[in-house]
């Protein structure tokens, strides 16, 4: 007895991946994509924030200037950011290089007393490679080169 065993028909193959896109952060896309209560702004805001990459940092100002919209809104997104940390709100920072806002508490100074939220912030991206000078404002260029995902996924 023969044990042939044949290809499923093409129309049950799932669609091909976009090689340009790691499979790590198709999986993030999707979930935005998919996540019921977002509205078309910030799923625009979380697919773009996808393109800064670990060990870099941007601000509410630059990502509100890509977006054609406000450092307070791209703030409030990132304050209810339902996808943290993998959609990396923590590198999103004050434009005068402090740590600004995370999850809704906000510093100016870079230091926070007792720790808290900010701290975890900072924890963070110095694990990425991020460094802070003395007065704890951020050191380094900010990141401007962004990118909407969802267009190179429509291609």
């Amino acid at each position: 007895m023969s044990t042939k065993t044949s290809s499923p028909p093409i129309h049950s193959l799932p669609p091909p991946s976009n090689p340009e896109i790691p499979p790590t952060l198709q999986k993030q896309l999707r979930r935005i994509s998919l996540h019921p209560t977002l509205t078309p702004y910030r799923r625009r805001v979380y697919r773009v924030l996808l393109s800064v990459p670990p060990g870099r940092w941007t601000t509410y100002s630059a990502l509100a200037t890509y977006l054609g919209s406000s450092a307070r809104a791209v703030g409030n997104a990132m304050r209810r950011n339902p996808f943290a940390p993998e959609v990396p709100c923590h590198r999103v920072l004050a434009a005068n290089g402090s740590l600004g806002g995370y999850k809704g508490e906000w510093s100016v100074s870079g230091h926070v007393a007792g720790g808290g939220f900010q701290e975890e912030k900072r924890v963070r991206l110095e694990r990425e490679g991020v460094e802070f000078d003395a007065e704890g404002k951020v050191m380094g260029v900010c990141f401007g080169e962004f990118r909407d995902w969802a267009e190179v996924v429509s291609r």
